[in-house]
């Protein structure tokens, strides 16, 4: 419903968030992406839920994107991109139109990659790496220093899994899978185990298992693990994912796009955040309250990991799927109560809710792993997602990701500078 227009004294006409989207051109979550970006303001709904936005600011914004998306003659970029891959839609996401949580809750994490990759679901599907790519991926990691962090290799076991493959120039569907169904048990198999008595065998989560924790692998934990890989396939086109398909835009074989994605990830705001939630938790299991642990983040002028998602405006979908797992798991309760007590103690600050890397961070740290566990298994899923993309991406025009910048620089010619003494 759209404010009164404003009368003598009040100047401003206000816009709900639909009408700022339509608006804009875009979706209603992007709109408040705008307003993260400090692009737009926005204010509360008195007594109610929602926001407005000031119309003439939206106008103004809605005209600079329409002048910007013009670029500049002859380059030919596209600003939207088109994909039959994931919608997210009123807190809730899909896999081509099949709802994410509920499809991880009942097939594996091969299963639903074969789905997104396919539209097809292979019931029983197994990731085999073949020997050549892991003994390559192996010796490639194993020479790396000892602190390297699990993103970087990843990220060099990629690079040597493409060398070993001779086919990877093929862009063929046929052969873009079946490197992807070589490609992630390679990363997975690439990495060291925890304990030396571990064998590979079973599902990619029993494998992967044994590269996080140095627990054994109880059935329900491993559940959870499995449907966690499976939620975190793909989430629309995330900074790792757009990375991707630019890659994939300039036809860079698979293994180089999901390394650019790689690349992107490990980021503290986007796959590494999971870390800082579970750095966190085990925090606040150490101090007894999550008060004290709260009060020194924000005192610190840091934002509080494991909270907030642009495009929820309630609970993460993945994180609340996720918890619903843990509480099944007695081990898992104290962590679990200290991920409440945050997300408790911080909305008497700002109203924000759970997501996946708060969820994640009650997973690894009830479960004997690190704290870049978490980064681990969102790369490893994500991988999936990113090949789905770049299939996506070989479908279409070459080099269509291209933008023009916006030059704001001095207006040319302008003299050869001088050499200076």
């Amino acid at each position: 419903m759209r404010d009164q227009e404003p009368g003598p004294g009040h100047p401003e006409r206000r816009l709900t968030t639909k009408e700022a989207a339509e608006l804009l051109g875009v979706k209603p979550e992007t709109v408040y992406a705008y307003v993260s970006r400090g692009q737009l303001s926005s204010r509360r709904v008195p007594g109610g839920r929602g926001s407005t936005f000031d119309a003439q600011e939206v106008d103004r914004l809605a005209r600079r994107n329409r002048r910007e998306s013009n670029g500049s003659p002859g380059t030919g970029a596209e600003q939207s991109v088109r994909t039959h891959l994931t919608l997210i839609d009123q807190d809730r996401y899909y896999y081509r139109g099949v709802d994410a949580t509920e499809l991880a809750a009942r097939h594996s994490y091969e299963e639903v990659a074969e789905w997104l990759w396919t539209g097809r679901l292979r019931t029983g599907a197994t990731f085999t790496a073949p020997r050549a790519s892991v003994e390559a991926a192996r010796r490639a990691v194993d020479a790396l220093p000892e602190h390297t962090g699990p993103t970087d290799r990843l990220r060099v076991a990629a690079i040597a899994a493409a060398v070993a493959d001779p086919l990877r120039f093929d862009l063929s569907q046929d052969a873009v899978l079946g490197a992807a169904r070589g490609l992630i048990p390679t990363l997975v198999a690439a990495l060291p185990p925890k304990l030396p008595s571990h064998r590979d065998g079973g599902s990619l989560a029993q494998r992967l298992w044994g590269r996080l924790s140095w627990q054994p692998a109880a059935e329900a934990p491993l559940h959870v693990l499995d449907t966690a890989l499976a939620l975190l396939v793909d989430h629309d086109l995330a900074a790792s994912t757009l990375a991707v398909r630019v890659a994939a835009s300039a036809r860079a074989h698979a293994y180089a796009a999901v390394t650019a994605g790689l690349g992107v990830i490990e980021g503290p705001l986007h796959g590494a955040a999971s870390g800082l939630a579970h750095r966190l938790v085990l925090e606040v299991l150490d101090q007894g309250s999550a008060g004290p642990v709260i009060a020194e983040e924000l005192r610190a002028g840091r934002r509080i990991p494991g909270l907030g998602h642009r495009l929820y405006t309630q609970e993460d979908p993945r994180a609340r799927a996720l918890f619903a797992l843990l509480e099944e798991i007695p081990e898992a309760a104290p962590a679990l109560a200290a991920a409440r007590d945050i997300v408790a103690t911080t909305a008497r600050h700002t109203p924000l809710h759970a997501n996946v890397d708060l969820a994640l961070a009650v997973l690894t740290a009830s479960c004997g792993m690190e704290a870049s566990a978490g980064e681990t298994v969102f790369a490893v899923a994500r991988t999936a997602g990113w090949i789905a993309h770049a299939l996506e991406e070989y479908g279409e025009r070459p080099l269509r990701m291209r933008p023009s910048g916006l030059y704001v620089g001095p207006k040319p010619p302008r003299p050869l500078p001088r050499q200076g003494p």
